[in-house]
């Protein structure tokens, strides 16, 4: 294959004036404030001095005068056969760190308050590294087989998939029948296609939901602890809105609680099928008395549905939509059962919340990528998403079990215990009171173990100690070695504790 060449810019040499003089000291002078202030980059090439004297109507002598310059001076390096370069020796230089330090400074110094807060998130949200226990990573037994791939080819490439216009900002209507089909057989949920809309994701439709469901001063439950995407947006995305968390048990959301706190709140935001993060369903008693309060106030249910295939004894339990359409907004996705990176989510919506739904969407990104859309209707309607979800919910169950029983060889259990559940791509440690499960989180991730802390999914008044551990397909070996790290790290929490 022929290579293609590597093109050249530099739009600093628009401060040349020729009219001025002194052509070969003007252009040394640019090109060494060019790299200094990082215009120019250690390795980046140059033109040629054929090229550069031929662009600048000057003669190749003064370029050749003006590069030599800058080799003596060591700005540059000369390459045989290949060109020159920014010389390498300048990769973060003191003065350009400087110049970068002062940058940064400067920037954060004029951002708004949101600005900063957003700053903040992104910190919070970055991903963890592929290794144990990190959630959702799709490797070895749990990934997807060569049907997605194959599938891929063929109606990415070649079918419906191909290059087009703009499209519809509710989905590709395909995918949208295979999604009310499958939903209606695994998770009781009734719909029709017309309600389906096509997201990036649960966080997207979360952040969709925040905005065109309520108004100033409008009071929300949020589970206490909860999904840190959802308190997020509700923290960072509204204004003037009232957040009212609510306690979870062994039953999940305290509905009467909530009811105590906030009788009027506009919309409860919950995880019935499997509490995130500690795991547990709600109860069917909770689940009326939640959709009775809905009823009787007109508020909405915002149901995140997040990873509730997973269950590993039993049926799944069903969705809390099925019981009541009207009131409930159905979120879904297939970044866990599938693979994060396919960015591919659902929101189930009462009919007179499409249109509101897909015009803010229209304002975000027009609508979702279709392509790989076409690609997943073909994989649900040939019945191979629920064969997939069969043959992971095996693989997870037997790395639970695998877990629970490392766990319970390597870390005391006065310092750290598994809470219980039967369901789910992830299991939750809880840590001794005193033990600090950020600092564990971070010093974790220094001896590459990936493991996020519970903490900040509760509200400051009920914080607790603890780590989540995903299931992904890791083998016993790295999962064990990572535990004996876990367990040392917990060890040395506890007894820096005891001698403060």
């Amino acid at each position: 294959m022929a290579r293609m060449a590597k093109v050249v810019e530099l739009p600093s040499i628009s401060k040349l004036n020729k009219q001025q003089g002194k052509v070969t000291a003007q252009l040394i002078q640019i090109l060494r404030e060019a790299v200094q202030q990082g215009d120019l980059k250690a390795g980046d090439p140059l033109p040629s001095s054929r090229e550069l004297a031929l662009s600048l109507s000057v003669s190749r002598g003064t370029i050749i005068e003006a590069y030599d310059q800058l080799l003596a001076e060591g700005v540059l390096e000369a390459h045989p056969r290949k060109g020159t370069f920014v010389a390498q020796s300048l990769i973060n230089t003191p003065h350009q760190q400087h110049q970068k330090d002062i940058v940064t400074n400067t920037f954060k110094s004029n951002l708004t308050a949101a600005a900063q807060a957003y700053a903040e998130i992104l910190k919070e949200f970055k991903p963890l590294p592929h290794l144990p226990f990190a959630i959702s990573v799709p490797t070895g037994r749990t990934q997807p087989n060569d049907v997605w791939r194959k599938f891929g080819n063929r109606y990415r490439a070649q079918g419906e998939g191909l290059p087009s216009g703009y499209d519809d900002p509710q989905g590709v209507w395909s995918l949208r029948v295979a999604i009310a089909a499958y939903v209606r057989r695994s998770r009781s949920v009734h719909c029709q296609p017309e309600q389906i809309v096509i997201t990036n994701g649960i966080q997207q439709a979360l952040y969709i939901c925040s905005q065109i469901l309520f108004e100033p001063k409008d009071q929300v439950w949020l589970e206490d602890p909860a999904y840190r995407g959802t308190s997020a947006i509700l923290e960072n995305a509204i204004q003037n809105i009232q957040i009212i968390r609510v306690p979870v048990d062994e039953e999940g959301l305290q509905v009467n609680t909530a009811i105590n706190l906030a009788p009027h709140a506009r919309a409860a935001f919950v995880t019935p099928s499997h509490q995130y993060p500690m795991g547990m369903p709600m109860s069917l008693s909770r689940r009326h008395a939640l959709l009775a309060w809905a009823s009787q106030q007109q508020a909405w249910i915002i149901e995140d549905d997040y990873d509730s295939e997973l269950r590993y004894h039993g049926q799944p339990f069903p969705a809390l939509q099925g019981l009541a359409p009207e009131r409930v907004i159905y979120l879904g996705t297939f970044s866990k059962v599938l693979f994060p990176s396919l960015r591919l989510g659902y929101a189930i919506l009462p009919q007179a919340l499409v249109a509101p739904f897909c015009g803010l969407r229209v304002l975000i990104d027009r609508h979702p990528a279709s392509a790989d859309q076409h690609v997943l209707a073909k994989f649900i309607e040939q019945g191979y998403l629920e064969r997939h979800i069969r043959k992971i919910r095996q693989v997870y169950a037997e790395n639970r079990q695998h877990l629970m029983t490392i766990i319970a060889r390597h870390i005391p259990e006065h310092l750290g215990y598994l809470e219980s559940g039967d369901q789910g791509m992830h299991m939750v440690l809880w840590l001794a009171e005193h033990i600090n499960d950020l600092a564990i989180a971070q010093a974790a991730v220094d001896m590459k173990i990936a493991v996020k802390a519970i903490s900040p999914t509760f509200s400051a008044q009920r914080k607790r100690s603890g780590l989540i551990l995903g299931l992904g397909d890791f083998n016993l070996k790295q999962m064990e070695s990572a535990v004996i790290i876990l367990a040392d790290l917990i060890q040395q929490a506890n007894v820096k504790s005891a001698s403060i």
